[in-house]
């Protein structure tokens, strides 16, 4: 039993490009590197929100200074 020889995947791999032809089978390759080019550029945007710091922490109000994330955490 085993694995498959190099002759059986040679088949297979002219089977699969005669029943798809070799445009369709470009096509879904070029799909595929899309997808995981746009899956790594959302999970390195994910990381760098995620480390970004707050733009505002505090406002002036009145003469007197809040702290804006402290006060978000309170009212939560």
């Amino acid at each position: 039993m085993g694995s498959f020889s190099i002759w059986h995947w040679l088949i297979v791999l002219v089977i699969v490009a005669l029943v798809f032809g070799t445009k369709k089978l470009r096509n879904v390759g070029e799909d595929l590197g899309s997808a995981v080019k746009g899956f790594k550029k959302g999970m390195k945007d994910a990381n760098e929100e995620a480390d970004a710091k707050p733009a505002v922490t505090q406002r002036v109000t009145n003469g007197e200074t809040i702290d804006v994330q402290a006060k978000e955490k309170t009212d939560a």
